[in-house]
């Protein structure tokens, strides 16, 4: 199985850190914020990682990730995306980098405290389709909500208003070489965008769509809460004690 990290987009909502470089290269605690999926493959037997970047600062990874060496056993690529056009745009990016193989793809703005090296194994071993990962959340009306029935999901809703369940969909997901014919049949939303949730519906649909729950805590980091939330997460795990009085 390879990896495909989607770490390209202007990073609008976290202007202007993001006016003289990508967001996927701001610091999470003391590392930049590409390190964590590209750790969290390699946690789970995945070292040819492709990582799709786009913009003025694109060479930026280049110069921070060159090979790939200082991580060990890892084969980095990349390759870039000219303009805007959603995930599943970006994703198709990977084509020819998947070569037939399953594929993990993991948003460059998500990070875990688990390991997801237990979905990775299950979807080696699954003969076709595509996995989630999903987790709990307070707030899932931010996210893209799978409804569950019966130990199935029976769709995803993006960003509902009233979510039926408080399962989001984390931007983690495994998908076999079929994923690419089916982005290929996509109409762009109102958004204009290639969206990754008619993608995984589409799994949904041909009844090969299974599904992981994500142990540990999870955040995104694209909003200014959300970088702030993970940078304190990812300072607690590794023992920093915050002050109640600076709360």
């Amino acid at each position: 199985m390879r990896g495909v990290i989607l770490a390209g987009g202007t990073g609008s909502r976290l202007f202007p850190l993001t006016k003289v470089t990508n967001k996927h290269l701001l610091p999470v605690y003391n590392q930049p914020m590409i390190y964590y999926p590209i750790r969290a493959m390699m946690d789970a037997g995945i070292n040819e990682i492709l990582i799709v970047t786009g913009g003025n600062n694109a060479g930026d990874f280049l110069r921070l990730l060159g090979s790939g060496k200082e991580f060990g056993d890892l084969h980095l690529n990349y390759t870039y995306q000219e303009g805007e056009g959603g995930i599943a745009a970006a994703l198709r990016l990977a084509e020819h980098f998947a070569d037939g193989e399953k594929i993990c793809v993991i948003l460059g703005d998500n990070i875990i405290d688990g390991s997801i090296r237990g979905a990775a194994d299950d979807f080696r071993k699954q003969e076709k389709g595509a996995r989630l990962l999903l987790k709990e959340v307070q707030d899932a009306e931010r996210f893209g909500v799978a409804e569950l029935q019966d130990g199935r999901i029976v769709g995803i809703e993006e960003k509902p208003s009233n979510p039926k369940s408080p399962y989001a969909v984390t931007g983690i997901y495994f998908y076999d070489t079929s994923v690419f014919d089916k982005i290929k049949t996509l109409k762009p939303s109102r958004r204009n965008e290639l969206e990754i949730t008619d993608v995984n519906n589409a799994y949904i649909a041909e009844g090969s769509l299974t599904y992981s729950f994500l142990d540990g805590w999870w955040t995104d980091a694209g909003t200014f809460e959300s970088l702030a939330r993970a940078n304190r997460l990812v300072a607690t795990s590794a023992g920093l004690v915050f002050d109640e009085e600076t709360e």
